[in-house]
């Protein structure tokens, strides 16, 4: 599929770019997605075959059967790299799949997750040039597919898309960052810690993208932005929160007081 022209109109481009298998030509076509370009927000599209593309491998396994692996070697901090590499790729195609899929929503929206995407793009080519100083290349340790997983279960529900993708599972990435940075710092990894820097500021981005149309969809559906979630929440399974949480990321992303007075009270009537 690499060969072909990419596609004119931006939600049929994003559509074409979630097809690809190879990586690196996934990166290429993201990178020229044309968010000022030609927008149709009501084109009726349908995938060629099934979704995402992607690379034979990294090897797909559940999660507990990704290995934990120390930070002090050199193979362990190569680990941690590669499963943060697979997150970011995962993260382009959520991105591409919420243009392509779900019609209807202003043109600024598809601009905006178009942006997210080749920001998520760059993060992978960050990771994975780091990666490769640490003589691996992605692919070279088994990964989980949570992050699409919910794609999935989500793929028929903006909302609630909205609501578990980036307002909860990348928003844990917001929470976990500083976290995982200091201890590639800890570790003398002073390139890898550097790049968590650049994606968390990133991060707090994606995730104000989410927020604000989450906002906008609660709006016009006459919702209350908490009750709404707390419902999708529970029909889809969503996981509990579980903190530390990074209130000031968190905020800076978009999310109220109330959203995070929830959060608070829902983690302390968590088990355990």
């Amino acid at each position: 599929m690499s060969g072909q022209a990419l596609p004119a109109e931006l939600r049929a481009a994003a559509l074409h770019a979630l097809q690809q298998d190879d990586a690196q030509a996934k990166v290429a076509a993201v990178q020229r997605l044309d968010s000022g370009g030609l927008v149709d927000p009501l084109a009726g599209l349908q995938p060629s075959r099934p979704l995402p593309g992607r690379p034979a491998r990294p090897e797909l396994v559940a999660p507990a059967k990704v290995r934990q692996r120390s930070l002090g070697s050199a193979q362990g901090r190569a680990a941690l790299v590669h499963a943060l590499a697979h997150i970011e790729f995962n993260a382009i195609n959520l991105a591409l799949d919420i243009m392509w899929r779900f019609a209807g929503m202003p043109p600024a929206f598809y601009r905006q997750w178009a942006t997210v995407a080749a920001e998520e793009a760059m993060h992978f080519g960050l990771l994975c040039g780091h990666l490769r100083t640490l003589g691996h290349a992605y692919g070279d340790f088994p990964a989980h597919d949570g992050l699409w997983d919910m794609a999935e279960k989500t793929s028929g529900d903006l909302l609630a898309r909205l609501a578990l993708v980036p307002r909860t599972l990348e928003a844990r990435g917001l929470d976990a960052s500083p976290l995982i940075r200091e201890k590639l710092a800890q570790a003398g990894d002073a390139g890898g810690a550097a790049i968590l820097d650049i994606i968390l500021r990133d991060e707090i981005g994606h995730v104000a993208v989410g927020n604000h149309w989450f906002g906008h969809l609660c709006r016009e559906r006459g919702e209350d932005p908490v009750l709404a979630y707390a419902r999708v929440a529970a029909r889809y399974d969503a996981p509990r929160p579980k903190g530390p949480f990074n209130l000031q990321a968190r905020r800076a992303a978009g999310f109220t007081e109330a959203e995070l007075q929830w959060l608070l009270q829902e983690q302390a009537r968590a088990p355990g």
